[in-house]
């Protein structure tokens, strides 16, 4: 039998302002797995996907993903500037949790040589460069679901402390089961499982992005402070409210 809370995500639109009002009030305070378990299995079963970096900790988001579903699609958007050691760090994980339907999406070869052929373009249109590397992509991408998982958490960046669990995105519901996690309930999470580490965590990485955006963090600086270091910039847009499509760049 349906609880009220449940009746009411049921009554409106999935992606809907409504919707996440809704999932907000019924999960909102809920741990990371019941999270999952819900939207993976009932809310947007068949309708829901992954969206990873493979970075510093998402081995956490997908292990906890794979426990609900290993079919759950996960897309990584490969921009073709990650580190070597972010593909094999990929690769690795795919195998170690089983997962199914990996869907790895970037731009074309003929968008990457028209639109940054000799590969400067995040020196000196790091926007451009994120617009038709990542957020292009990943718009097409999610083209065919609902809703999609996101690993953010507040305590990465100031920018980052005010975000929900469930957000409205476009066309799509955001979730972002890990928002309420702290470093160290990550980092015991991963210790308790053993999770397979990002190659570069250890060597001063906490944030990994495209190769030539991201620098070591010095201590005591802000997680992703290495990340366009020097630039104002601070997210690459795929996070951004404002429509990255329109910022594709022509030439």
């Amino acid at each position: 039998m349906k609880t009220s809370k449940e009746d009411d995500v049921g009554r409106v639109r999935p992606t809907s302002a409504e919707s996440v009002a809704a999932l907000s009030r019924r999960l909102g305070a809920a741990e990371p797995p019941s999270i999952l378990r819900t939207i993976i299995g009932e809310v947007f079963a068949g309708r829901v996907a992954v969206v990873s970096s493979f970075g510093a900790d998402s081995a956490v988001l997908l292990q906890l993903v794979a426990e609900v579903d290993s079919a759950t699609p996960v897309i990584f958007v490969d921009t073709g500037r990650h580190f070597p050691e972010t593909i094999a760090h990929r690769d690795h994980l795919v195998r170690h949790f089983g997962l199914r339907d990996l869907r790895s999406v970037g731009p074309s070869p003929e968008e990457a040589a028209r639109l940054d052929a000799d590969l400067s373009r995040a020196t000196w249109d790091p926007d451009g460069c994120c617009a038709f590397r990542k957020v292009a992509p990943l718009e097409r991408a999610l083209g065919g679901f609902d809703a999609w998982i996101t690993g953010r958490k507040r305590f990465q960046a100031a920018t980052r402390q005010a975000m929900p669990v469930f957000e409205m995105d476009g066309r799509h519901v955001k979730i972002n089961p890990l928002a309420g996690w702290s470093q160290t309930e990550i980092d015991t999470h991963a210790s308790r499982h053993q999770l397979p580490p990002h190659p570069l965590a250890g060597r001063g990485y906490p944030s990994i992005g495209c190769a030539p955006c991201t620098s070591p963090v010095r201590l005591g600086e802000d997680l992703r402070a290495g990340r366009w270091r020097g630039l104002a910039k601070t997210e690459c847009g795929i996070h951004r409210s404002a429509d990255g499509l329109a910022r594709l760049p022509s030439s």
